[in-house]
């Protein structure tokens, strides 16, 4: 992992395409900017970890048939 130290109004650059931004600091906390192009995803990490746990779930759903399964259905 990579700490760098930023004041208010300094930047970071990622990729040349990327750069965050220090907003504002005020009691503990940090607000940041993010310039980055449309494609590139950007979550929160706690929304980030719900969204995967929900996509692991929807592979996993009660009724669904694993891969044995299937193998049986095709023999016949």
């Amino acid at each position: 992992m990579l700490i760098l130290t930023r004041k208010k109004d300094e930047s970071i650059i990622i990729n040349d395409d990327i750069e965050i931004k220090i907003i504002n600091t005020e009691d503990g906390k940090v607000r940041i900017g993010i310039d980055a192009p449309k494609n590139v995803s950007i979550y929160r990490k706690e929304l980030y970890l719900e969204i995967q746990k929900e996509n692991e779930a929807a592979k996993v759903k009660k009724g669904d048939l694993d891969l044995k399964e299937l193998s049986k259905m095709f023999k016949k």
